[in-house]
């Protein structure tokens, strides 16, 4: 059934116009015809996720309401039918024949670190790797390239399946002696060094351990090479840093990358002064591939307060714009850094750390709030989860104004169920990632048990109580494939398919749902549901385009969802990325 995807949508009921060309109509700059268009341009489902009478679906399942775009300056001059498109045409415009692919609102991924992005891109990538072998078996072949006494990077080795078996320093020192090397965890919350990087760094048994973090010692007191949580931070300040040129080519090239896989716009969670001026001076240059929504991290309180002199961007339309705070409650669950309620299920005794215990400011915070800012706070565990709802709820009663600012928990991932109605209660957006539930369910519930799994990765019990939610990747902690976040958004299930049936099915969404939670939503947790995020007349000319049609697949076969492929990616009405 999967020639489905590829019908041309002209004949089919429900099409709409969205703009009647006349004489008096702009020629079209590029116009895109014999497409499958879905607009977005019908209602939200109900929390349970049926959905809207409006909504192009009907006995015969999914339809597109539209086959054609016509992009003038920027900005969407007509959605409708091939036939009227054509009417826009003159000898100055572009004319694509899509022959069935769906065109979608530009795809945004609210929540990544794309100079990490690019540094992974750049850099040596562990992602995948299963074992301890096969990593330094990929450091020794990268050392043999390099010069004696450089610095070998690398991240992408996954903490949370790991924690069982983390390794120490010896066989990467024993292989790799002449280079310092440093290896982070996938999400950032462990970090593996050699012996030569801990000399390198200083760190020995009288290194002051950071509030919130742990270093493991071996059997002679020396620390055996292995951080987590906050101590990440020891090694990763011992690195040297790389050259302004090096992150600029590293965010330019994450910034490609996300182009290439159709993202229009990308929230970039937790920037520092070096990085919000290297964003600048691109915009500035005007060499910005796609929009970037800055959220510039707490940790930084000087420069904060610098922020919190000039106050938030209040603009929408520039390529850059910082009008978001990020801030860190607690760790992640996969080291056991994650604040729980009660103790971790296979760790009696411990739960994790959260708070001013890791490095939350909660004063500043809230002069960020007043200031006019969105806060996006991190929280992972059910006890962080409750402690940022908490703090929220009380800059909002002590001062009212701050309430409307569509603050974010970023990641949400374990909440208790008296919690779960809060975030719609008090207008907190969900800032979540499907993907994190499909890489974590081999050992999160051996890490909660299954009464709190239950309200774990829980987006329809979110749903449900009208929380407003909004997906993303946490790149390059995640795959930030919008095939594979689609698919496990709507299946639970992982690239291999597994399990049958869906993990926890019960909290899937439907496909209208997971496609409005990458475009339309995430417009929203941007302040840009004005511009963006559904396609028409009048709006930004941001789009993708993709060779599959994830409504028909998602009941007919949504596996193949999986092997999507991005065919182009259009920003400000130019093309940013084509196939």
């Amino acid at each position: 059934m999967k020639h489905l995807i590829f019908l041309v949508a002209a004949a089919l009921p429900g099409l709409i116009t969205s703009c009647a060309p006349d004489v008096q109509s702009k020629p079209g700059d590029l116009i895109l015809i014999n497409a499958r268009v879905y607009t977005l341009d019908w209602g939200d489902p109900a929390p349970d996720g049926t959905l809207m009478p409006g909504a192009p679906r009907d006995a015969r399942g999914w339809h597109p309401d539209a086959d054609a775009v016509v992009v003038t300056g920027g900005e969407i001059a007509f959605v409708g039918s091939s036939a009227a498109a054509k009417k826009y045409q003159d000898e100055s415009s572009r004319v694509v024949d899509l022959a069935g692919a769906t065109i979608l609102p530009g795809l945004v991924d609210s929540h990544v670190h794309v100079f990490g992005l690019g540094a992974v891109l750049e850099g040596l990538d562990l992602t995948d790797v299963e074992t301890e072998e096969e990593a330094v078996a990929l450091v020794v072949e990268r050392a043999r390239s390099m010069p004696e006494g450089e610095w070998i990077v690398g991240q992408g080795w996954d903490e949370g399946a790991w924690a069982n078996r983390y390794p120490d320093k010896s066989l990467l020192s024993e292989a790799v002696p002449d280079h310092p090397v440093f290896l982070q965890g996938l999400h950032s919350f462990a970090g593996w060094a050699n012996q030569l990087a801990l000399d390198v760094a200083g760190i020995t048994s009288d290194t002051e351990v950071p509030v919130g973090g742990e270093i493991r010692f071996g059997a002679d007191g020396e620390p055996n090479g292995l951080f987590l949580n906050n101590a990440v931070q020891l090694m990763r300040h011992a690195v040297p840093p790389p050259s302004r040129e090096t992150y600029t080519q590293e965010l330019l090239s994450g910034l490609n990358q996300m182009a290439a896989d159709g993202y229009v716009t990308v929230h970039d969670a937790g920037l520092g002064p070096l990085e919000m001026s290297i964003l600048e001076e691109l915009e500035a240059e005007g060499r910005l591939p796609i929009r970037v929504y800055a959220m510039i991290s707490l940790g930084y309180e000087k420069f904060i307060r610098e922020w919190l002199e000039k106050g938030p961007d209040q603009d929408s339309d520039s390529m850059l714009v910082t009008r978001a705070v990020k801030a860190y409650y607690d760790g992640a669950l996969g080291s056991r850094g994650a604040w729980l309620l009660d103790d971790y299920s296979d760790k009696a005794g411990h739960r994790g750390v959260g708070g001013e215990n890791y490095g939350f400011n909660e004063d500043l915070n809230a002069q960020a709030m007043k200031a006019g800012f969105q806060v996006g706070i991190h929280a992972i565990g059910d006890a962080g989860n409750r402690a940022a709802l908490d703090i929220l709820e009380s800059v909002f009663k002590e001062d009212p104004s701050t309430a409307g600012n569509r603050h974010r928990i970023e990641h949400a991932q374990v909440l208790h169920p008296d919690d779960i109605p809060r975030f719609g209660e008090l207008g907190i957006i969900a800032s979540m990632e499907p993907a994190h539930a499909m890489e974590d369910k081999s050992w999160a519930e051996d890490r909660l048990g299954p009464e709190r799994i239950l309200g774990a990765y829980a987006w329809r019990s979110l749903r449900e109580t009208n929380a407003a939610l909004t997906f993303n990747s946490d790149n390059p902690g995640s795959d930030h494939s919008i095939f594979y976040g689609l698919h496990s958004a709507i299946t639970r299930q992982d690239k291999q398919q597994e399990p049958e049936g869906g993990w926890y099915a019960e909290q899937a969404m439907n496909a209208d749902e997971a496609v409005r939670a990458y475009t339309k939503w995430s417009a929203y947790a941007g302040f840009r549901e004005d511009e963006t995020g559904v396609i028409e007349a009048g709006r930004w000319a941001d789009l993708t385009v993709m060779d599959i049609d994830p409504f028909v697949l998602s009941e007919d076969s949504p596996g193949d969802i999986l092997h999507g492929r991005i065919l182009m990616t259009i920003v400000d009405g130019k093309v940013v990325y084509e196939r």
